[in-house]
């Protein structure tokens, strides 16, 4: 029980016990510092100082730019690329959602695939009528004072956003005979004029090229934006002059007559016209002759 006793007196005694460190001149060996120390005080301060080194460290690798050198860390700079990127990759998927809904109704127009509805035409007149008698169609003085200053405004606005659709004149495409008239009920929704081969095609109005490429049933394919939603297309060419992007003028040959594609029968043009994803009769706005 004495030996049990003793040991920890010893090693408290160890503990305490007091040193002095000295710093003395080596040649002249004058006392230069001293300290008192005790291995518990030594124990203590180095404890200490390891954990300042320890926060220190975990400071500057947290905070500061100092911590991309590190193995492990990636940069600040990668990251707000990766960032950008991810960004980017999520407006392009957009921008490819649109464009590919926009190329199927194109192939829909191109392929003809347009359901045809028939309508009651007496149904709908008196439909119409029976609408209209349960509507006060008597215009209010708000009303009234409102047409007034908008046509004035209208009358007088020298902007280009005021001119109105009526001003939107068409060009024949190429002057020749038609072979093939527009027929609703076919799904012939264009009109094929005889041409001789390599006639000049020429844009019915100002636009831009949305389409132009080979296609196995209708050849070499040029489709057209035009403003007021209509959208013209020229089928069966020789060959095309405008590509996909480029902006036409009314007149500006785009491409040059011929007889490609399986579907064709001899060297004519088919074209066609569509408002706002409706087909359109264009012997209605066009003189082919």
């Amino acid at each position: 029980m004495a030996t049990k006793k003793k040991k920890p007196k010893k090693i408290k005694k160890k503990l305490l016990d007091k040193y002095r460190l000295l710093v003395l001149n080596e040649v002249t060996f004058e006392e230069r510092l001293s300290f008192k120390l005790t291995r518990l005080n030594v124990f203590v301060l180095g404890s200490i100082i390891s954990v300042f080194l320890i926060a220190l460290t975990y400071l500057i690798i947290a905070f500061t730019p100092l911590r991309e050198y590190i193995p492990g860390y990636s940069s600040t700079a990668l990251k707000k690329k990766a960032t950008e990127l991810n960004y980017k990759t999520d407006s392009l998927q957009q921008v490819i959602a649109i464009n590919e809904t926009y190329y199927a109704s194109i192939k829909k127009v191109l392929k003809g695939d347009i359901s045809a509805e028939d309508f009651n035409k007496d149904s709908i007149v008196e439909a119409i009528k029976i609408e209209a008698s349960e509507v006060d169609l008597n215009p209010s003085i708000e009303d009234s004072l409102l047409r007034e200053k908008v046509d004035k405004e209208d009358k007088y606005n020298l902007f280009e956003s005021a001119i109105s659709a009526t001003n939107f004149v068409l060009f024949p495409p190429v002057n020749g005979t038609i072979s093939s008239h527009y027929n609703a009920k076919e799904k012939h929704y264009a009109v094929d004029v005889v041409v001789a081969k390599d006639t000049p095609v020429k844009a019915t109005a100002d636009g831009i090229v949305i389409f132009a490429e080979w296609t196995a049933n209708t050849g070499y394919v040029i489709i057209l934006e035009h403003s007021h939603g209509l959208i013209s297309i020229y089928k069966h060419n020789g060959s095309l002059t405008k590509s996909q992007g480029d902006l036409v003028k009314a007149g500006e040959v785009i491409a040059t007559s011929g007889n490609t594609g399986e579907l064709s029968t001899g060297p004519h043009l088919h074209f066609e016209l569509w408002n706002d994803g409706y087909p359109i009769n264009p012997t209605n706005f066009i003189d082919f002759k």
